[in-house]
């Protein structure tokens, strides 16, 4: 019962309606409740108490286990029962995959490794493989609709596909144990597995073969290509090959770098208010307020442009180098930001502090910038080794210098 996943199951608390010790209740009530004689009762099918009687339980349901709402109901296979999923997506799954966008629950989002099934399959239906992320195991399965199909889902610890197969988790050994766990080959008659394009950095198809005897075909690159590619054959055209990074796409990726930004931003606002109290009397309330603001400002405009404005005009800022486009968004953002402080305050910030400003925020958007190289077509993982070693001194020597420059504008 590997698919039939959850949390343990909790025990209601007893409904104390046919207690004598319940509150409100003597013996005699008691005792008419719990013998039948009152309206209702066990016998009649109604409840003796209290509201509606609830729904009684699934058949499908298992001791210690929960049932996910996206399983329909079970398959008898040689190899055991075998969980059939829902092709469509309910309110459940959606507040889920907004909470995984935003990056709340997004590390536990994810589904038991194990067979699936869609539809009514067969010995010869395909097998399609995914990761265990449920955001990935929701974009395949809806996609399924009207189609019989077994779905394999990787245990790649809660990782998408293409993040996976780069971390090793989607790997050829995780494919043949799972093929063997499972009992797939006493499910399915044929030796072959369709597989995500994205897995291929990953996944040596020659050892999978060697290891389980399954034969690997990789599918296209998004799961919405794969009603046609089953219905032409298993052949893909070349737009399926094709890797894109649309708008949409760059902003579906973008809210989570806000997310996380809550855990250090806080921290980074309180430590700019109290460097910008520094000045000639030791340390001035004041000068938290007139200058910090502006600081602090500053630090957001980072923020939003390595990362809201690099994935939004990714394609149009120069340079290929993420760290690059970052410096050059944000700090164009912090260049604004000293034009309003210019115009909103002048005497607030001296040239040497706006210099800070700038430093600040283009050093800050050219870190966050590189969170996107793992999300795109555009860098290779050496790449973004390589990048971030040549980056990353110049970030920190960016920030060291504009605290220098913030404080001695001070004076």
């Amino acid at each position: 019962m590997m698919p039939l996943t959850g949390k343990k199951r909790t025990t209601a608390a007893a409904d104390p309606c046919c207690c004598s010790d319940a509150p409100g209740r003597g013996d005699a009530a008691a005792s008419s409740c719990c013998d039948g004689s009152a309206s209702g009762g066990e016998d009649s099918g109604q409840p003796c108490c209290g509201g509606p009687q609830a729904p009684a339980a699934s058949p499908m349901a298992r001791p210690g286990y929960e049932l996910h709402p996206f399983v329909e109901t079970f398959r008898t296979t040689l190899a055991g029962p075998v969980p059939v999923v829902r092709t469509s997506l309910d309110r459940r799954d959606f507040r889920g995959t907004l909470g995984a966008r935003l990056g709340y629950g997004r590390d536990g989002y994810r589904v038991a490794p194990g067979l699936y099934a869609v539809g009514r399959p067969g010995p010869d239906s395909p097998v399609l493989v995914t990761a265990d992320y449920k955001l990935s195991f929701d974009a395949l399965r809806r996609e399924l609709s009207g189609i019989d199909a077994w779905i394999l889902v990787l245990d790649t610890r809660g990782i998408n596909v293409w993040c996976a197969a780069g971390k090793g988790t989607f790997s050829a050994a995780a494919v043949a144990r799972l093929v063997e766990a499972s009992g797939l080959a006493r499910v399915v008659s044929h030796r072959r597995l369709i597989v995500p394009q994205l897995a291929a950095p990953g996944l040596d198809a020659r050892d999978v073969r060697r290891r389980c005897g399954f034969t690997v075909m990789f599918g296209p690159v998004r799961a919405a290509d794969l009603p046609a590619f089953l219905r032409a054959g298993n052949r893909a055209e070349p737009a399926m090959r094709r890797v894109t990074f649309t708008l949409s796409e760059r902003l579906a990726v973008a809210p989570v770098e806000v997310y996380h930004a809550r855990k250090w931003l806080w921290w980074a606002a309180l430590a700019a208010l109290a460097v910008s109290g520094i000045g000639p009397g030791v340390f001035s309330l004041a000068a938290v307020w007139e200058r910090g603001v502006w600081l602090v400002a500053a630090i957001l405009a980072g923020l939003v442009g390595g990362a809201l404005v690099v994935p939004v005009f990714l394609p149009w800022l120069p340079g290929r180098a993420f760290a690059f486009k970052g410096a050059i968004a944000a700090g164009g953002l912090g260049l604004l930001t000293v034009l309003a402080q210019a115009a909103w305050a002048p005497a607030a910030v001296s040239s040497a502090g706006r210099l800070a400003m700038v430093l600040v925020a283009g050093s800050l958007g050219s870190y966050l910038a590189m969170n996107f190289t793992g999300s795109t077509p555009f860098a290779s993982p050496s790449g973004v080794e390589r990048e971030m070693r040549r980056a990353m001194p110049l970030q920190a020597v960016g920030l060291v210098i504009a605290a220098i420059l913030w404080i001695i504008s001070a004076f």
